[in-house]
């Protein structure tokens, strides 16, 4: 394995994160930020508790979620893009790296980039609600399940992306909706049957609940179920990258 050739990718991507500082940390810390002062004070005050657990504190997973798939999405696909866009993309391919190396050093960073964000936002709401991590080893599993099969996905993006309108469909159009939808600022208890049943088809209810359950034990599906549909999704992730790279769809044209 070209052990260098990955090191230069991920400290190439990791420094562009130094370059775009305000962009790539404090915009999103600054936008959560926003969430808990709208939210807390709003919402908050009408909804004291939910499975006795401060409604501020309670949306502190899905927020940090929120927060975790936008950006490992943005990160991992804008790194990949921005070569196809310039041409140098071409320059990698020839160069005598393996696919596998270059996912290394593209979804390493992206994921990287994501967790700091995560642990930073989480820094940054103990400034405003009071919060426990009751399983804290579970906590660190699942942010990094997420921001590594997210950032896959947002390579898979980036490569399937032809411009820069279709760089931000899938996560502005699909992906933050179904994070808003998907348990982040509400239990879907409180919903009625039939919306409850049709919320279990948005795979980030699954996400949410399994985050939601290592800070407070509350959970809207089962924990190995969180977990599985993660997996399940990472292999899905990995399973396309594997095909694109094997037919070079997008690489080589």
């Amino acid at each position: 394995m070209n052990i260098r050739a990955i090191k230069a990718i991920y400290r190439f991507e990791m420094a562009r994160t130094w370059r775009t500082l305000m962009q790539s940390i404090i915009a999103p810390v600054i936008s959560t930020s926003l969430y808990f002062v709208v939210f807390g004070a709003a919402i908050g005050g009408r909804i004291e508790q939910i499975g006795g657990v401060s409604y501020g504190a309670f949306i502190v997973p899905g927020l940090i979620m929120l927060s975790l798939l936008t950006q490992s999405i943005s990160n991992a696909s804008f790194g990949i893009y921005f070569p196809k866009f310039t041409g140098t993309i071409y320059e990698l391919l020839s160069a005598p790296i393996s696919y596998f190396e270059v996912l290394l050093g593209y979804v390493g960073a992206a994921a990287t980039k994501s967790i700091v964000l995560g642990l930073i936002i989480l820094a940054t709401a103990g400034l405003f609600v009071p919060m426990r991590i009751d399983h804290p080893w579970v906590m660190l599993l699942f942010l990094v399940l997420t921001a590594v099969t997210f950032s896959l996905f947002g390579f898979i993006i980036g490569i399937w992306a032809d411009n820069f309108e279709k760089l931000q469909l899938v996560p502005m159009l699909i992906v933050t909706p179904l994070t808003f939808l998907g348990g982040s600022f509400y239990s879907i208890d409180m919903l009625p049957p039939f919306w409850q049943t049709v919320t279990l088809l948005n795979p980030v209810v699954y996400l949410v609940s399994g985050f939601r359950w290592s800070f407070y034990g509350l959970a809207d599906v089962s924990i190995l179920l969180s977990l599985s549909m993660t997996l399940a999704f990472l292999a899905i992730c990995l399973c396309t990258v594997a095909w694109i790279f094997k037919t070079g769809y997008r690489l080589r044209s």
